[in-house]
């Protein structure tokens, strides 16, 4: 149905004081997870569409190997690790229990095939393997993870170990899980592709993906399962279907088959009821701004990331957008300096603010630059 002829019907039901239907249809509740505590975040907005007890510390069992993989990543970004690189398996990490990638001890084995281990395999061994290569200790490196943790606002989290075997001060929350899954797949876009791998071999033995969406609904393309008896059966699942891409985190459920079903009727839930949608480019401008006594006397303006709203489906002719900017900016403008914000709005009500910045620099101008815009303003005040 068009736009216009929705707006038309509503507008007329409204005029003649008849409930319209098709004017906003309403959002039904999330379905029923069997879960001690699950979260729906839209990916490129960070809107929550479905929780329940989302911040209640859990036991993540292997959801840890994101955070694990996630400073893998930053390491190799940095340039102090790369894909090449071999790696000793001591005999800690050959002993580790648990789901393993069947490394012998003594050998060495390229931060490649390591990577893959722990992401597709789920190996405990990989994991203490990179961890001890990067940070000399699986202790040292579980303290890297945590750094990680706080400086993306996942204050409700705490590593001790890189594999997320049970260990007593080793939690995290649903809300936390899904913000480090969302960092990793925004920064690492590149090594995300990793986690939709279906299966592995090495040392000739072949391991399938446990995520058993992959198999199931090819617009799902992670992320990470995970069981201790403590934990129970966890699932990180993300899909991207259209420009929306949803993360799933269920933690606590009590099977392989249950974390695979609630984690897809969620996400088929979010697509459903929810759109999302890119408004701005990043770093593209929005508006040109008068900048007085400067060498030029304007400046592009934008956003210095793409901007997505996230709303109900279906009302996207209701989303309107403006630039609420700094009035009589003088020059110097450093690139990156805020000169105002994008304000969105949904019919009547603000959904989001976003911060707008110069996107170029404009130095100071001459001695008769700043003269003759000092006289105009004069005159304007």
């Amino acid at each position: 149905m068009k736009a216009p002829f929705l707006a038309f019907i509503t507008l007329f039901a409204t005029l003649a004081g008849i409930p319209c239907a098709l004017a906003q249809a309403p959002i039904p509740e999330p379905p029923t997870i069997g879960a001690k505590g699950f979260l729906l975040m839209d990916h490129n907005t960070g809107m929550v569409l479905a929780e329940s007890n989302a911040d209640e510390r859990l036991e993540p069992a292997s959801l840890t190997k994101i955070m694990t993989a996630y400073a893998v990543f930053r390491e190799m970004a940095a340039g102090k690790l790369s894909a090449d690189d071999e790696v000793l398996v001591s005999e800690k990490a050959w002993r580790t229990e648990g789901s393993r990638t069947f490394l012998d001890v003594g050998s060495r084995v390229s931060v490649d095939n390591l990577l893959m281990g722990m992401i597709v395999q789920s190996g405990n061994d990989a994991s203490v393997a990179l961890a001890e290569h990067i940070a000399g200790s699986e202790a040292a490196f579980a303290g890297l993870m945590n750094a990680h943790a706080r400086r993306l606002g996942a204050t409700n989290t705490h590593f001790v170990n890189a594999t997320g075997l049970p260990a007593e001060d080793h939690y995290s929350t649903a809300r936390d899980i899904a913000s480090i899954a969302s960092a990793l797949i925004q920064e690492f876009p590149e090594q995300y592709k990793r986690y939709k791998v279906k299966e592995f071999v090495y040392n000739d033995i072949k391991q399938t993906n446990r995520n058993r969406l992959l198999f199931r609904d090819d617009t799902v393309d992670g992320m990470k399962t995970g069981y201790t008896a403590a934990a129970g059966y966890c699932l990180v699942a993300s899909a991207k279907r259209g420009e929306m891409r949803l993360i799933s985190v269920v933690m606590g459920t009590s099977g392989p088959e249950q974390r695979a079903r609630d984690s897809l009727a969620l996400l088929n839930y979010g697509f459903r009821f929810y759109e999302s949608h890119r408004l701005y480019d990043g770093r593209v401008p929005v508006q040109r701004l008068r900048v007085w006594k400067g060498q030029q006397t304007e400046v592009p303006v934008g956003p210095q990331q793409d901007v997505y709203v996230t709303i109900p489906r279906g009302r996207y002719e209701e989303l309107s957008a403006g630039l609420d900017a700094v009035p009589d900016r003088e020059a110097p403008v450093a690139q990156g300096d805020r000169l105002g914000t994008i304000v969105v709005s949904l019919g009547d009500e603000e959904i989001r603010r976003v911060p707008a910045v110069a996107l170029e620099e404009v130095p100071a101008g001459n001695l008769w630059r700043r003269l003759v815009d000092s006289i105009i303003q004069l005159f304007r005040s």
